[in-house]
């Protein structure tokens, strides 16, 4: 372990002329980057506001099922409570007519829940859409031809990661970005974002 590293040092000071320093990585050339995708989105302003946005979506559905099942409660209790004095038949046809507005309640609710599951999909789709050109820019200067998910690599040199510089040349150019538009459920799946390039 030790030599594999002291060999990846020893790379890195010779193309980067002894540049270690998280300051001075955008002058390492090197034809491989990595880059960490979720450091990527959630540490940009973007994937912050996405992860407000999705955490307030999620507090007020909470909130709304804990409304609603308090009222369903109530409303079970009430029902059991006038049994006795209700006709089997009309007992049985309010019975019947509470189980299915549960059951509506619960189909509503869960789409609901999706519905911000599509929420942070979108998000990160429209990002990377917006990134891209961000993104291949960092990629170019650095005089890669490739890009690596750093969270799969066994061991890489600090100097060769681009995630920290691609933030912030991310934030200057794109900010905070706008609240992506939440896709229907029978809206057909986006296409995957192609990979970054140094072209």
């Amino acid at each position: 372990m030790r030599g594999l590293r002291a060999a990846l040092l020893g790379l890195a000071l010779a193309a980067g002329g002894g540049a270690l320093c998280a300051q001075e990585a955008p002058a390492i050339q090197s034809p491989i980057v990595t880059l960490d995708q979720e450091r990527l989105f959630n540490e940009t302003l973007w994937g912050q506001r996405a992860a407000d946005r999705i955490e307030a979506a999620s507090a007020e559905l909470a909130a709304e099922n804990r409304r609603i099942e308090a009222e369903l409660i109530a409303e079970e209790k009430s029902l059991t409570e006038r049994r006795p004095s209700m006709a089997s038949e009309d007992f049985r046809v309010a019975a019947d007519a509470f189980d299915a507005r549960v059951t509506e309640i619960r189909q509503t609710q869960d789409a609901k829940a999706r519905a911000i599951g599509r929420m942070h999909d979108a998000e990160r789709q429209r990002f990377l859409g917006d990134a891209f050109p961000v993104i291949r820019e960092v990629v170019r200067r650095r005089g890669a031809v490739a890009v690596l998910d750093s969270r799969a690599i066994f061991l890489a040199a600090d100097v060769i990661d681009i995630t920290d510089e691609t933030i912030e040349q991310i934030d200057a150019a794109l900010g905070a970005g706008s609240d992506a538009p939440v896709p229907s459920e029978d809206a057909p799946a986006a296409p995957a974002e192609n990979g970054a390039s140094g072209d």
